[in-house]
């Protein structure tokens, strides 16, 4: 009888063994499964929600900026940052022009006071532009800084700190996401010579022509951002003579930040926005 009973009991242990096992199994199935669901969640949010919640912001802001201005158009008696102090601005000519500063000699002609750098007032997440981009159907409001968080992450180009204004001489260098977060200059990278970079300000417009692009660099290049932009790793990359350049830089390859992607262009037209309609 004890045989018998000795017996039973052993085979329970085995059942309780393999018991254990399966429930093990199905405690890390469980949590497999659940962390995949919350990394997939993350990735979601990340890729698609941020784009959508950042896009949307920047399309109020530049509708913000837009019934700003025109409330503000027909009181300002200086069209230009809505009020900035042109005092202290340039008497800026158009590209290969002669007697500013920073611009070659050729006989420009003087078309107006640009101040040498973007309003004060505009820093951090207050917009104080719009650039458009035809070709990509991209309109985006501009900011001062790259400050990931108050202005990137935004959804907003931002004006590195230090670089020409809009319109003015030297190189208006802009940074902006290529994936996630509104990714402004995704498809910059589909920009060819000639193609239009159309940059608003209260009162002005400023036309820019794409001239040349570099597909990747690092991210410690600074002569891409240059007044006159070469690239100091490629150096056959950029420009040698001064004038009126805008910059576009963004993170390559895609959803990478190893690299740089930059385009460039230069000034070629700048209007009064009374003469302009539609809005580009």
């Amino acid at each position: 009888m004890r045989d018998q009973v000795r017996v039973v009991v052993q085979g329970g242990g085995r059942r309780g063994r393999r018991a254990g096992l399966a429930w093990a199994l199905w405690a890390a199935a469980e949590l497999t499964v659940t962390v995949g669901v919350v990394v997939l969640l993350l990735v979601v949010h990340q890729v698609w929600w941020t784009n959508r919640q950042a896009a949307a912001a920047a399309r109020e802001q530049v509708q913000e900026l837009e019934s700003r201005w025109a409330e503000d158009e027909d009181e300002a008696e200086n069209p230009v940052y809505g009020g900035a102090d042109l005092e202290g601005g340039v008497v800026a000519e158009e590209p290969g022009g002669g007697g500013s500063p920073g611009v070659p000699p050729g006989g420009g002609r003087t078309v107006g006071r640009v101040p040498r750098e973007a309003p004060e007032r505009a820093v951090g997440s207050d917009a104080y532009a719009v650039l458009r981009v035809p070709r990509l159907g991209l309109v985006v409001p501009v900011a001062q800084g790259i400050d990931k968080r108050s202005v990137l992450d935004k959804g907003y180009a931002g004006h590195y700190p230090g670089t020409a204004a809009p319109g003015a001489p030297g190189n208006f260098a802009l940074a902006g996401h290529r994936n996630t977060h509104g990714e402004p200059f995704r498809y910059v990278n589909r920009l060819r010579a000639g193609d239009e970079l159309i940059v608003d300000v209260r009162g002005q417009r400023f036309v820019y022509a794409v001239g040349k692009t570099l597909a990747q660099t690092t991210e410690r290049d600074t002569g891409v951002i240059a007044p006159v932009p070469r690239s100091l790793v490629k150096p056959d990359a950029g420009y040698g003579e001064p004038d009126a350049y805008i910059t576009l830089t963004t993170c390559t390859p895609e959803y990478s930040s190893r690299y740089r992607l930059v385009v460039w262009g230069t000034l070629k037209s700048r209007l009064p926005t009374r003469s302009v309609s539609g809005g580009g």
